[in-house]
C-alpha cells in the first residue's frame, strides 16, 4: 500500500515537471506591469552567475563519449519546517509529507522550541514518547488543541532526515517570546516564594504560576497568557512599574536560574545533536531587543532587560552565540534569524562578531500573512518589498552584513482554494522565488507551512502548498517546477580526446554515466562548486 502511495505521489511530481504552467490572467495587467520580461532576463542572467558554475575534468571516458549528466541535489537550500511530522491524522497523508523531504526539499527546519521540548525540568522531549507516535495523532479529535502539537519529537525527525540526506536546520536554540519559548516551571520551581511575594508586594502584581498551558488552537490563545491577568500581562504591568535592575533585584534567584538553565540548554542540545545538525537559529527575532531596549549595543550592563517579548538575561544574543560558539562544532553554522529588515538588523550582526561572536548566517523571514495582500499583489498594489526592485534593495541592505543569507521563513498564502486564488499563491510564489534565487549572497529558502490549516494561532488556514487532506496545490506544482525542472542540469556531453568532460550546471552534485571501452555502463559523483 506505501508503495503505491509513493508512486501515486512520484506520479504528481512528474505531472508538475511535464504539466506547469502559469494562468497570465489571474494577474492583472498592473501586475505584469511589474514583473515584466526584462525584470525576469535580469533575474535570470544573476541566476545563471551566481546559481551555476563551471566543470571540467578527466573522468576516464573513452574519447568522444557521450556522457550524460544528471544533477541529483541542490548545493542552494530548498527547505521546508517538518513541524506536522507523523501528526496529519492518517498514514498516507504522513507518507505523501515525509516523501516531501528528499524529493521537493533538501533541507529542513526541526522545532526545538524550549516550552515543549521540555515541558518539565530535566526532562527533555527529545525521544519519542506515545503521545508523538502516528497512532495518538490518528485517533485524536482536536490535534490543535495539544500543546505539542507542531513540535515533534527531535529523536524521529532527526533520524529520518539524516536518512532521506536531507540538510537538518535547528529552530530555535533562544528566543524571548513569553508564550511560546520560555517553559513556565522555571519561575513556577525556581524562584523562591519569597522573591514572587516581594514582586507583588512592590508591585500588586501576581505573576501566574502553576505549569499554565499553551494550545496552539485559536481558541487556545487566552492560554499564552496575553489576555488580562495572564503571565505576559503580568510581565507588562510589571515593567512599567520597575526598571531592569530592580526586577533583578527583587528576584534575584529567578535570573540567575533563567541564565543558568538557559547555558544548559545549549549544552545539552550541543552534546546530542551538535554534530547531527547542520545550522542553528542561535537567537530568534532580537533586532527589535537590540534597537529598542539595548541602545544598539551587543554587550550591556545590567543582569536582565525587559524584552518585548518577555524578562531575558542582559544581553542574551550576546550569551546565546557565546554559548553555541563554546558548545557546538565549528562545522555547525550559527544563525542569526529575524523579521525585521531594519538597517540596525545588520547592524547588530557585525555588532556581536566585534565582541567575539561567531555569526555565519543572517536569516530574513518574510511572512504574507494576509490573504487579502496576496489580492493586492495580483492587482499590482502589493507592498514595496515584495516587487522586484524592493527584494534587490533589501537584500542589498542585508548582504552588508558580509555574510550568507538564509531566507528562514517563508508564507504566501493563497486569497483562497478556489482555481483562481491558487494559481495567485502559485504566481507570487514563482516571481519571489525567481527573485530570491537571484540574490548573490542567498543560501536557502524555507517554506514555512507546507500543509493547510496547520501553523500556528494567527497564521493564515491556507497558507500551504498541499490542502488539509494532501492534495497538491498549484503552488506546489510551480515550486516543483522550479526545483526539479527549470532549475536542474540535465544534458548530454562528449568526452574529448583525453576522456576529460566540461559542462556549466547548478552548483551541486552530479551523476555522470558513459559506456566504457567494453560497453559496460560505468558512473561517477562529481560536485559542482
Amino acid at each position: 500500500m506505501k508503495k503505491l502511495l509513493l508512486l501515486g505521489f512520484v506520479s504528481l511530481v512528474c505531472a508538475a515537471q511535464a504539466g506547469w504552467k502559469a494562468d497570465m490572467k489571474a494577474m492583472s495587467p498592473e501586475y505584469w506591469k511589474i514583473w515584466t520580461p526584462e525584470v525576469k532576463a535580469k533575474q535570470n542572467a544573476d541566476i545563471e552567475k551566481f546559481r551555476k558554475a563551471d566543470f571540467a575534468d578527466k573522468i576516464g571516458a573513452p574519447a568522444d563519449a557521450e556522457v550524460k549528466v544528471e544533477q541529483i541535489s541542490h548545493a542552494f537550500f530548498f527547505g521546508a519546517h517538518i513541524f506536522n511530522y507523523g501528526q496529519l491524522g492518517k498514514k498516507e497523508w504522513n507518507d505523501r509529507y515525509k516523501e516531501l523531504y528528499g524529493t521537493l526539499f533538501n533541507s529542513a527546519t526541526v522545532a526545538f522550541y524550549w516550552r515543549t521540548l521540555e515541558k518539565y525540568p530535566y526532562a527533555p522531549r527529545f525521544e519519542e514518547r506515545y503521545e508523538d507516535t502516528e497512532n495518538f495523532w490518528n485517533s485524536c479529535a482536536q490535534p490543535k488543541d495539544q500543546d505539542h502539537w507542531r513540535r515533534p519529537a527531535v529523536d524521529p525527525v532527526i533520524d529520518f532526515c539524516r536518512n532521506r540526506g536531507v540538510r537538518i536546520h535547528g529552530h530555535p536554540l533562544m528566543w524571548g517570546n513569553n508564550a511560546w519559548m520560555r517553559p513556565s516551571w522555571i519561575w513556577d520551581d525556581f524562584c523562591p516564594e519569597s522573591e514572587k511575594q516581594a514582586l507583588e508586594a512592590r508591585t500588586g502584581i501576581k505573576i501566574p504560576t502553576g505549569n499554565w498551558r499553551i494550545g496552539m488552537g485559536t481558541r487556545d490563545m487566552a492560554n499564552a497568557g496575553y489576555e488580562k491577568g495572564g503571565w505576559c500581562w503580568a510581565w507588562y504591568q510589571v515593567y512599567k512599574q520597575l526598571s531592569e535592575d530592580e526586577i533583578a533585584a527583587i528576584v534575584p534567584t529567578f535570573i540567575a536560574n533563567y541564565k543558568k538553565f538557559y547555558e544548559r540548554r545549549f549544552k545539552e542540545i550541543a552534546e546530542r545533536y551538535g554534530d547531527r545538525v547542520d545550522s542553528w537559529d542561535v537567537v530568534n527575532e532580537s533586532a527589535t531587543d537590540y534597537h529598542k531596549w539595548q541602545n544598539e549595543t551587543a554587550v550591556r550592563g545590567g543582569v536582565c532587560q525587559k524584552s518585548g517579548y518577555g524578562l531575558m538575561p542582559a544581553d542574551y544574543t550576546y550569551w546565546g552565540f557565546q554559548w553555541a560558539k563554546k558548545y557546538f562544532p565549528k562545522t555547525a553554522w550559527l544563525n542569526l534569524n529575524d523579521y525585521n529588515m531594519a538597517p540596525y538588523f545588520f547592524k547588530q550582526a557585525k555588532d556581536l562578531e566585534a565582541n567575539g561572536c561567531r555569526v555565519d548566517v543572517v536569516g530574513s523571514q518574510m511572512h504574507l500573512f494576509n490573504p487579502g495582500e496576496s489580492v493586492n499583489i495580483a492587482a499590482g498594489k502589493g507592498p514595496e518589498h515584495l516587487r522586484p526592485e524592493g527584494v534587490a534593495a533589501r537584500f542589498e541592505l542585508l548582504s552588508k552584513a558580509g555574510k550568507p543569507i538564509h531566507l528562514s521563513e517563508i508564507t504566501i498564502t493563497a486569497p483562497d482554494n478556489s482555481p483562481r486564488g491558487q494559481m495567485i499563491q502559485a504566481i507570487i510564489l514563482r516571481n519571489l522565488y525567481r527573485a530570491w534565487f537571484s540574490v548573490e549572497k542567498m543560501n536557502g529558502i524555507t517554506w514555512w507551512n507546507v500543509v493547510d490549516d496547520c501553523g500556528a494561532p494567527g497564521e493564515p488556514s491556507i497558507s500551504g502548498i498541499f490542502t488539509r487532506d494532501m492534495r497538491p496545490k498549484t503552488a506546489y506544482y510551480a515550486m516543483d517546477d522550479l526545483i526539479n525542472n527549470e532549475w536542474k542540469t540535465r544534458m548530454t556531453v562528449k568526452a574529448d580526446a583525453t576522456g576529460a568532460v566540461s559542462f556549466r550546471g547548478f552548483k551541486g552534485r552530479y551523476r555522470l554515466t558513459w559506456k566504457g571501452a567494453d560497453g559496460k555502463e560505468q558512473n561517477k559523483i562529481v560536485s559542482v562548486k
